[in-house]
């Protein structure tokens, strides 16, 4: 990362690959605010980050309304000055068969999945512009590239999450913008740890024959958030231990 002290905004970052990418952010000296819905943890994660040295902040948010949204995205400007980094990664899923899909799992999963990444883009991308440099990293998954039996309504919202950083990388570009995707396989995370023996059964479908770690995740995003991936746009880049080359 630059010398400048880069300003990061985390969606999702109370654990898990969210906590990952901003305890690795802040390790490079960015200033980092990180939200979610759990007060307490979030705070926690906060507070171990200033630990270790790094600049963290926490405000709790729930990304499912639209008002929520803006009141975070009003938060980070008056807090931050403006973001650098937006790491669109609050995401939310359950799974079962697509003809069992019911209107309220629809719902819940597109309004944090997409709505949400795309209002807060919107309100956060103009300062990116302005200032000429911005990096926008959205967390999506394998399950939007391949038929993932009972992945369908999960699935399909985190495709168009990926078709949304195809057309931010289009649009933003030419003001010095860079909208990539990270494609996680199955990582083994708090959120995941309900999954049960399917995440490792999962895993084991995989080249890489395990689950991955949530770092190996932040590692991808703390590179995508670098000047050296300036030339890096509109990419998906799958971390998912060879899953969706097979």
């Amino acid at each position: 990362m630059a010398a400048t002290t880069r300003k990061a905004l985390v969606t999702g970052a109370t654990s898990g690959i969210g906590r990952a990418i901003a305890e690795a952010l802040a390790a490079q000296g960015a200033r980092v605010l990180l939200t979610g819905r759990d007060a307490k943890r979030g705070e926690s994660v906060a507070s171990a980050i200033r630990a270790a040295q790094g600049n963290a902040e926490f405000m709790a948010a729930d990304l499912g309304s639209a008002a929520s949204v803006a009141d975070l995205a009003g938060h980070a400007e008056r807090i931050l000055g403006g973001v650098d980094i937006l790491v669109n990664n609050a995401g939310v899923f359950s799974f079962g068969p697509a003809i069992e899909a019911t209107e309220a799992m629809f719902d819940t999963m597109y309004a944090t999945n997409v709505k949400a990444p795309l209002l807060l883009t919107a309100r956060l991308a103009p300062g990116m512009v302005r200032r000429r440099w911005g990096r926008i990293i959205n967390i999506t998954t394998m399950a939007a590239h391949i038929g993932l039996p009972g992945a369908a309504v999960y699935g399909s919202s985190k495709a168009a999450l990926q078709l949304l950083t195809q057309v931010w990388a289009a649009e933003l570009g030419p003001s010095g913008i860079t909208s990539n995707a990270i494609a996680p396989g199955p990582v083994k995370t708090p959120g995941t740890d309900a999954m049960g023996d399917a995440l490792e059964q999962l895993a084991k479908t995989l080249p890489a024959g395990r689950a991955g770690k949530p770092e190996e995740i932040a590692a991808a995003a703390v590179f995508l958030a670098s000047d050296g991936a300036a030339f890096v746009n509109g990419a998906t880049l799958a971390v998912d231990g060879g899953r969706t080359a097979i």
